[in-house]
């Protein structure tokens, strides 16, 4: 589940742009998703569009400066459901199925950036004149 969830170079863009404040902006993130990701699935247990179409917006918005395109990407879908929900009035039971998705896009996304952007990480080493790899 892990292969393709971050652009690698969003991610290292993000870095350079955000400097001496990435990992606490990337922390903003976490606690952001996480709320995010909480307050989608509050809504569909309530049958509620009206209120998954914010946390959906700034979860897709937030994913995207990290080069979290799949976690991203689902958050859009969610958000232009609940959208099209609110405009007929209707419940968001087709999200369904990408709320389910969300947590454990969201959980593999965060463990990839950890072990992405983690400057303690286990490096393995790749052999003379190359790159480690972190494992």
């Amino acid at each position: 589940m892990n292969d393709g969830l971050i652009n690698q170079r969003v991610l290292a863009a993000a870095r350079v742009e955000l400097g001496g404040n990435f990992v606490r902006i990337l922390g903003y993130f976490r606690e952001d998703g996480i709320k995010s990701v909480r307050a989608i699935e509050a809504a569909m247990r309530d049958q509620n569009a009206a209120t998954m179409v914010l946390p959906a917006h700034t979860l897709k918005g937030e994913s995207r400066q990290f080069g979290a395109e799949t976690l991203a990407d689902l958050a859009e879908g969610i958000e232009v459901i609940a959208r099209k929900c609110v405009e007929t009035r209707d419940v968001p039971t087709e999200a369904l199925e990408h709320v389910a998705r969300l947590r454990p896009t969201f959980e593999a996304t965060l463990a990839m950036l950890d072990r992405d952007t983690n400057p303690l990480a286990v490096r393995r080493p790749a052999g003379f004149g190359k790159r480690p790899v972190a494992l």
